[in-house]
């Protein structure tokens, strides 16, 4: 197999909500809350849904793979609710070799709100329900082995279960790459995600708000002087800014694409891993990796969630 994520199994709640919205319910737009299921509930009975698909972070990267032609599979947990039944029929669909057997959990399936406002802006609100309750009994050692590589979420990792659930899959695996995920993940976990990109990750993704926040950068260029000394691959997002790839003493860039009509910016950041990390399994170089991702993001960003299809 060529790559296998590891991440949230989470259903995504897609909803159209205005700017006071957010004001109204002590929303910071563009990042993500975790609430426990009574404010979800509550929330998500002043709404009215757009749509329901199966997703997750580096879900929904693994599934732009297996649609670039990848052989790609997933770990996330889920209940044997009626949302985890939906969410592994989301993934077989997409030909992703699903390798958690789901049982009947106290815990219901994770869900996330994701609520786009009229600038195609998402702030997520996340339960994440049985999701964030992975455990090292959950990670299959074979399939790890087999792997090519292992592609993690920020989201993923917390104290605890989570954690060791993660060091087990790192210790196994060939090539490690991970996503920062969200800035939210970064200030609540510096200090660890600054040793795992520092020292346990092969290839980090990261956008330009999250590694700054991570590093403590003052400038762009700090970033730049961070990525040259680390030693490993990281690539960053920059939104209209484009791109970088950094390696040692090699930078790369690639420009965004213009004049594109923006919907929704959901899963922007998943599908330019999705087509960066396709370009790396099959060899093409660094500016043809970013080209990938930028061409990837920039369909996702044009509909409204985080799928292609």
């Amino acid at each position: 197999m060529k790559i296998l994520g590891i991440g949230n199994a989470i259903v995504d709640v897609i909803c159209k909500v205005d700017e006071q919205y957010l004001v109204n319910n002590d929303l910071t737009k563009s990042t993500m809350k975790l609430v426990d299921e009574s404010e979800f509930k509550k929330l998500l009975s002043t709404l009215n849904i757009e749509e329901t698909i199966s997703g997750g972070s580096v879900a929904n990267s693994i599934v732009g793979l297996s649609q670039l032609g990848n052989d790609v599979g997933f770990i996330g947990k889920i209940n044997a609710d009626d949302l985890g039944r939906k969410y592994e029929e989301g993934l077989t669909k997409e030909k992703v070799q699903y390798f958690y057997n789901k049982k009947k959990e106290t815990s219901p399936t994770g869900t996330c709100l994701i609520l786009i406002t009229p600038d195609a802006e998402r702030t997520m609100v996340t339960f994440l329900g049985i999701a964030g309750k992975i455990n090292k009994q959950d990670i299959n050692e074979k399939v790890i082995k087999e792997s090519e590589m292992i592609f993690l979420e920020g989201y993923l990792w917390d104290e605890g279960e989570p954690k060791s659930a993660f060091d087990k899959a790192m210790s196994l695996s060939n090539t490690k790459a991970m996503s920062l995920s969200d800035q939210f993940c970064v200030e609540r976990h510096k200090g660890d995600f600054l040793d795992l990109v520092r020292n346990k990750l092969d290839i980090t993704f990261a956008n330009e708000q999250e590694i700054t926040s991570l590093i403590d950068a003052k400038n762009f260029e700090q970033v730049i002087e961070f990525g040259k000394q680390l030693g490993k691959l990281l690539i960053i997002t920059r939104g209209e800014k484009g791109s970088v790839a950094i390696q040692n003493q090699e930078v790369v860039e690639c420009q965004s694409k213009p004049n594109l009509k923006i919907m929704d910016l959901t899963g922007a950041g998943d599908l330019f891993a999705a087509g960066f990390l396709h370009g790396f399994v099959n060899n093409i170089t660094k500016k043809e990796c970013l080209e990938k991702g930028t061409e990837m993001s920039s369909k996702i960003i044009q509909k409204v969630g985080a799928r292609l299809n």
